[in-house]
């Protein structure tokens, strides 16, 4: 295994304990050694590694830095909100906190390659420093000549540096159009089944054997693989659900080699805990609180799923409870149901006599932007400037799925949605906030 890291001016211990610490990963490591070269000698002068989230991208870097100590840092661009930020930060890993004080309050890139040069004149490097930044994506939203000037650093300041970048899109969608220096590319695939099989059986419970654990790690799997392949979820799933997995072995009734017994008790568990897979809707121990009161109450709390603890943003759920509301009512009911002095309106005009069809049943519907914020400043109670952090937080169900956007080639300006969450739900939703949803349905009157 080790083989794979062999590389000139490096120690073998190093490698071998780089080797053990990178599971699955070797192959990626070698590349990466190879491409980063011996100590002493000039990188190559930016290196772009790319693949989806937890690949194990980061950890290999920080692994083969920290292992084989050499000199670096480190910078995320999710902390990094301002340039000045990571200017400081770069100069503060490298030179120290008295180079990283020479910065102007609203420093410039030159300032940073005249700092920069300066302080590598006065400290020459003795082998490659190197500068990694982390969610590299968002420095498409950055000034323009940034991204350019990373990728060619290593010429601008004079001095042996090589900066990395760690992206979860490729280069392509990466490259700006005005044209740059071109990074060495380095992909990261997805972990494949085997692969998730052999890392998350290392995290064996002592209690218990190894045969006994990987056959656990091996249901869960053949249960999540087909929606998550997430390393970092699929161990939190592992750690959250083998309480449940140990029971009949805790309480005597089967043998640790009756995986068909262990398997049907478990199953149905697992079926709910796929519900909540990437929401983090609730903690370790709410789950296992939550599980306890269903037992305890014979079903009389199975109706509330997970999904009755989800934590949402204040605000946020009222734009669920406006989405859900301008989903299932008819456009011509807000009126009725949102103007507190909307004068006399009459019955037969409100109630259509040949509207037979429950809303529900037909589905949702999809509602412009307008109309969803209309509602939701109706129904919060306090008054919400319409900020950018509303705005965010829209995309944000978008991302959870709680709202699915509805493309129209036509229609750029004006995003219409549709609510995708049960009634169950929404009524769930709106006792947290003390919302009597069902008084504003129009399915309900």
């Amino acid at each position: 295994m080790s083989a794979l890291l062999q590389q000139p001016g490096y120690e073998e211990e190093r490698l071998q304990t780089v080797s053990k610490k990178l599971p699955c990963r070797e192959v990626q490591a070698g590349m990466l050694l190879s491409l980063m070269g011996q100590p002493h000698q000039y990188s190559y002068p930016s290196i772009f590694i790319y693949g989806h989230q937890s690949s194990g991208k980061s950890h290999v870097l920080n692994i083969l830095l920290k292992e084989l100590e050499l000199p670096h840092a480190t910078v995320s661009f999710v902390e990094c909100v301002s340039v000045a930020l990571l200017f400081e930060q770069v100069l503060l890993s490298i030179f120290g906190c008295d180079a990283a004080s020479l910065l102007p309050r609203s420093p410039s890139l030159s300032d940073f390659v005249r700092i920069y040069r300066q302080q590598s004149s006065q400290s020459p490097a003795k082998q490659t420093r190197y500068i990694v930044m982390e969610k590299a994506e968002l420095l498409r939203d950055s000034d323009a000549n940034l991204l350019p000037a990373l990728l060619r650093l290593q010429e601008l300041v004079e001095d042996n540096v090589t900066v990395i970048l760690l992206s979860e899109i490729v280069w392509d969608r990466f490259r700006p159009n005005t044209g740059c220096f071109e990074p060495l590319l380095l992909h990261f695939p997805d972990y494949s089944k085997g692969e998730l099989q052999h890392i998350l059986a290392q995290d064996r419970n002592p209690s218990y054997s190894d045969e006994f654990y990987s056959a656990y790690i091996n249901i869960l799997l053949g249960v999540f693989y087909s929606v998550c392949r997430d390393l970092r979820e699929l161990r939190h799933l592992a750690a959250l659900n083998f309480s449940k997995f140990c029971e009949p072995l805790a309480e005597g009734k089967v043998k640790e080699t009756d995986t068909h017994k262990l398997w049907r008790n478990i199953e149905p568990h697992l079926k709910k805990a796929m519900q909540t897979v990437y929401l983090r809707e609730v903690s370790s121990l709410q789950w296992e609180q939550m599980q306890q009161m269903e037992e305890k109450e014979n079903g009389a709390v199975r109706g509330l799923s997970a999904h009755t603890h989800v934590e949402l943003p204040y605000y946020s759920k009222f734009l669920l409870i406006a989405a859900y509301l301008a989903s299932f009512n008819p456009a011509r009911t807000d009126k009725r149901f949102f103007v507190k002095h909307h004068g006399k309106i009459k019955k037969t005009n409100f109630l259509k006599k040949n509207e037979k069809t429950s809303n529900h049943l037909l589905g949702p519907k999809p509602f412009p932007l307008d109309r969803l914020l209309a509602i939701f400043y109706s129904v919060v109670d306090s008054r919400v400037a319409p900020t950018a952090s509303i705005f965010s937080q829209i995309s944000s169900l978008v991302t959870l799925q709680l709202l699915t956007q509805v493309s129209h080639g036509d229609q750029i300006d004006a995003p219409k949605y549709k609510c995708a969450v049960s009634m169950d739900f929404i009524c769930a939703i709106s006792r947290t906030v003390n919302f009597e949803i069902i008084k504003y349905l129009y399915d309900f009157l």
